[in-house]
């Protein structure tokens, strides 16, 4: 019989505590997991801070996890006991915190989980849930970019002539959205400090620009009209400090006007956008929860467990180990409010 413990917020603004913790029930095209890493999102610290999403008291935090398949539910083909793998812990949507990441235990939907190689530490492989899910709910939902799925092998040949801009192209939803785009056969121009420039052309960019630069938008336009013939549109993975202007800006220029003037948001949207520019924001869980479970199959099931194991896939950014087992998830928040450039805030031996 296993025992479950988990850092557990215990009211609106209060700091974790680590107590037991019941072991959720496993339904149908579900599993439990048995978390040995988990990485921290901003929405982590922000939630703790600000008190939003969590409607009820106490309650568990944490999206992302990688372990062992500890139990399978009906249904689930994908996985098996044993397995190790990696997955998106949706409990910011069900508001059950059996769903959340930051336990011993964590029940976890079939449909975001990917096995992963033994060439993949759990350190490592915790960097990508969110950031995965995020990405592809933006470049694959029709509402959104509606781009070719991503395939392991080679890149899909629907995407060729096509190119995106993905702006932040450095932080965990770029690196993903990146490595996404460029599977599904697509050249990508992004932005980032040039002291990320060699990261993101190591995932797949074609080009860099600097997003501090006084001429962005034109050297962005003219990145774009080289790579490509057709403009699929904008992946913002900042959707913060003016990157909507800018972004709007170069819809609007490039190809004079022509191509896809629309902007994939992970930050709601301003009401005004530049000209004839559309944006919407991009909810992660919506692959799973808005008839979109293609999409989390293609990406989960598909794409990720077979080119982590071709290398086609990087765990990027970078793990930065904040600390050890459930006492230091509180830490690891800590960490990550501060601020990490090109770096994933993680928290490994859970099981300690």
């Amino acid at each position: 019989m296993v025992q479950n413990a988990a850092a557990w917020i215990l009211a609106a603004k209060a700091q974790l505590e680590v107590k037991e913790a019941p072991v959720g029930k496993v339904e149908a095209g579900h599993l439990l997991v048995k978390v040995h890493a988990v990485s921290i999102q901003p929405v982590d610290w922000k939630i703790q801070d600000h008190d939003f999403f969590v409607k009820k008291y106490p309650f568990i935090l944490g999206t992302d996890v990688a372990g062992e398949v500890e139990d399978v539910g009906e249904g689930v083909e994908n996985v098996k006991k044993g397995d190790r793998v990696l997955a998106h812990c949706k409990s910011l949507a069900t508001g059950n915190p059996e769903h959340s990441a930051f336990q011993k235990f964590a029940v976890v939907d079939a449909l975001l989980t990917s096995e992963i190689p033994s060439s993949v530490s759990f350190e490592q492989a915790t960097v990508l849930p969110l950031a995965l899910s995020t990405a592809a709910t933006g470049l694959y939902q029709s509402i959104h970019l509606n781009l070719p799925h991503p395939k392991p092998d080679s890149p899909n040949p629907e995407g060729k002539g096509k190119v995106v801009l993905v702006y932040g192209g450095s932080s965990s939803v770029g690196t993903a959205a990146i490595q996404l785009a460029v599977a599904s056969g697509l050249s990508v121009v992004t932005t980032c400090s040039p002291a990320n420039f060699e990261l993101v052309k190591s995932l797949g960019a074609v080009a860099a620009v600097d997003y501090k630069s006084s001429s962005v938008i034109d050297d962005l336009v003219n990145a774009i009209e080289k790579a490509g013939s057709e403009f699929a549109g904008v992946y913002d993975a900042i959707s913060e400090k003016g990157s909507f202007e800018i972004c709007g800006e170069v819809a609007m220029k490039v190809f004079g006007g022509k191509g896809k003037h629309y902007i994939a948001a992970t930050l709601q949207p301003p009401e005004k956008l530049p000209g004839d520019v559309k944006s919407a924001w991009v909810f992660a869980l919506d692959i799973v929860f808005k008839d979109s479970a293609s999409i989390a199959r293609a990406v989960y099931h598909d794409f990720v467990p077979h080119a982590l194991e071709r290398g086609s896939l990087q765990c990027k950014p970078d793990p930065l180990v904040a600390g050890e087992g459930l006492k230091d998830v509180q830490k690891g928040l800590d960490v990550q409010k501060k601020g990490v450039s090109a770096k994933k805030v993680v928290v490994t031996g859970i099981q300690a």
